[in-house]
C-alpha cells in the first residue's frame, strides 16, 4: 500500500529525513506569530540570521540524498517569513 511504502521510504517517518524538518517547521510558526509584534520590537540581527541559516539548509536539502523536499519547503517558507520581517 501507499503508506506502508511511505512508512520504509528513505524520507519517511521512521527517519530523521522526516522528523527534523517536521520540528523545523516551528521556525515558520514563529515567525508567523511574531507578525503581531511591532517591527521595532524585531531584532534585525536575529532576522538575519535565521535568513542565512534558511538559505544554508534550503541549499543542503536539495544537496543531500535522498533529496529532502520536506526539509526544503520548510525553509524557503522560513525564508519568506524572515524575509517579510527584514522588509518590515
Amino acid at each position: 500500500s501507499a503508506f506502508k511504502n511511505f512508512l520504509n521510504s528513505p524520507v519517511g517517518p521512521k527517519t530523521t529525513h522526516f522528523w527534523g524538518p517536521v520540528a523545523n517547521w516551528g521556525f515558520v510558526v514563529a515567525g508567523l506569530v511574531d507578525l503581531n509584534k511591532p517591527p521595532d520590537m524585531m531584532s534585525s540581527n536575529m532576522t538575519s540570521v535565521m535568513c542565512i541559516y534558511s538559505l544554508l539548509f534550503m541549499r543542503f536539502a536539495w544537496m543531500v540524498q535522498p533529496r529532502n523536499y520536506l526539509l526544503f519547503s520548510c525553509h524557503a517558507a522560513n525564508e519568506s517569513v524572515q524575509l517579510y520581517h527584514l522588509a518590515r
